[in-house]
């Protein structure tokens, strides 16, 4: 089964507000995105936005320019029916962030919830990692939020790669300053809780 098969069975076999990674809102990712001050028409990219509610919270709060890109189409799809005449105002992508057509030097916020730690091979980590360098600009910031080392090896029944924050900026190389960090506990829908490390990077000169 491919990647993409995986995840669009996931999202049709329960409702968006009750697969694992779920929350309301993506809190630590809103203050901190508020914090940077971004221009309304700047550029942000959510790499695995799915069904995440943070395109629908930077709309609310302003920002014009909300790429999502997933692998899933259903997911992508529950987003755009949730967002009603909304989803217009949204770019849309579906694919593989490791293998996609992104713009060179374009985002000034590239932002990743639960994609990273998925790849478990180096080679794909390096392939994530060439995309991010080609459609980041110079001055632009990167949040990730992966799963930390109390967290169960398995997301939805696939192996992921846990992460402090010191091996996460390791992985992510010296191009990459890390301005904060923060480790939280998430709480599944069905009560299980899950270790996250969230890292603010800016992209060096």
């Amino acid at each position: 089964m491919s990647s993409a098969q995986h995840w669009n069975e996931v999202y049709s076999a329960k409702p968006a507000d009750k697969v694992g990674w779920y929350t309301p809102h993506l809190n630590t990712s809103l203050n901190w995105i508020q914090e940077l001050s971004l221009e309304p028409h700047e550029a942000i990219i959510d790499v695995g936005g799915g069904a995440s509610t943070l395109v629908d919270d930077l709309l609310d709060g302003g920002h014009s320019n909300i790429i999502v890109l997933d692998l899933s189409k259903c997911a992508i799809q529950l987003t755009q029916e949730r967002l009603g005449a909304r989803f217009s105002s949204v770019t849309w992508m579906e694919g593989d962030v490791t293998e996609a057509k992104l713009p060179t030097q374009h985002y000034r916020l590239w932002h990743d919830r639960a994609v990273f730690h998925f790849l478990v091979q180096p080679k794909e980590r390096r392939r994530y990692k060439d995309a991010l360098l080609k459609a980041l600009r110079i001055d632009g910031f990167v949040i990730v939020g992966t799963f930390s080392p109390d967290a169960p090896p398995q997301c939805s029944g696939l192996p992921v790669q846990r992460y402090t924050a010191d091996t996460l900026s390791k992985c992510f190389g010296d191009k990459f300053e890390l301005r904060r960090h923060q480790y939280e506990s998430h709480t599944t829908p069905s009560g299980i809780k899950q270790s996250y490390v969230f890292c603010l990077y800016q992209r060096k000169a």
